[in-house]
């Protein structure tokens, strides 16, 4: 069995990662492994092949994601599928996807300009985020004045903004992570923005029946088999604020063995 990871050559040797161990046990069990990084040379498009029995999408760049989606012509087997990362990883379609399913997302809008949002603050603070995905809460702000409005970058072409919640104080305000392997859910509370390693590996809790519902439903649907849903409880309300490709899975015991299995799984 032959399986490819593509990634980005400087996330494949980060020691400790959970990727990194997955690859390691998958090739303990004799499984052939093919790191690919797409930035790493120009791709001839018609001499992209389908030479492996498997490929994950590890990385979400515009590279990789181009190369999985020549790979999706050629009828290649990808985890996750490509059309799962592409509509994932752009949140204004994620989040329209996400209402239409009836799960709790926060009222959400977008604009050409950061000035047009103005109006919403009469109701309460906005959260500013890149409406294509970026990881570690790198471009993500809380707004509460107009005047701060003008400071928001536009160079991203759109402004993506959701009605901010208040973390509840019973979760000492943190974030709840569910990390999904197939249909197993994992929880990690986790501090927002992560600062240290141990802010970043967080605190496991036992996922409810409810939340663990709410995060099989993503799956669902997006069609996603390896993925991460980020959610805010506020006023006793939970509301689906994330959701991501392939994450980390930071905190979460045992995971790159859980991985591994998964994927054997789904090969067959």
């Amino acid at each position: 069995m032959r399986i490819g990871v593509i990634t980005r050559r400087e996330k494949s040797h980060q020691t400790g990662s959970v990727m990194q161990e997955t690859i390691g046990l998958l090739m303990s069990r004799g499984i052939t492994v093919e790191m690919i990084y797409p930035e790493d040379q120009s791709l001839k498009i018609d001499s992209v092949a389908d030479d492996c029995d498997l490929y994950l999408l590890k990385s979400g760049n515009q590279m990789a994601l181009s190369l999985a989606g020549v790979l999706h012509t050629c009828g290649a087997n990808l985890l996750n599928p490509y059309q799962c990362s592409v509509a994932i990883r752009d949140k204004i379609i994620s989040t329209r996807m996400l209402q239409d399913a009836g799960l709790p997302a926060p009222e959400t809008h977008f604009a050409a300009d950061a000035s047009q949002l103005a109006g919403l603050l009469n109701e309460g603070p906005l959260v500013i985020k890149p409406y294509w995905a970026a990881s570690q809460g790198r471009g993500v702000r809380i707004i509460d004045r107009a005047d701060e409005l003008e400071s928001v970058p536009s160079d991203q072409g759109l402004v993506f903004a959701q009605r901010f919640h208040k973390p509840d104080a019973a979760i000492g305000g943190r974030d709840e992570k569910l990390y999904v392997i197939g249909n197993q859910v994992f929880g990690v509370r986790r501090v927002w923005p992560p600062k240290t390693l141990e802010d970043k590996l967080g605190e496991p809790f036992i996922v409810g029946s409810k939340m663990r519902e709410l995060a099989l439903q993503c799956g669902q649907v997006f069609g996603a088999e390896l993925f991460g849903v980020d959610i805010l409880t506020s006023g006793g309300k939970p509301y689906i604020v994330d959701i991501n490709t392939f994450p980390g899975y930071k905190g979460v015991p045992r995971a790159g063995e859980l991985i591994a299995d998964h994927i054997l799984r789904f090969v067959e």
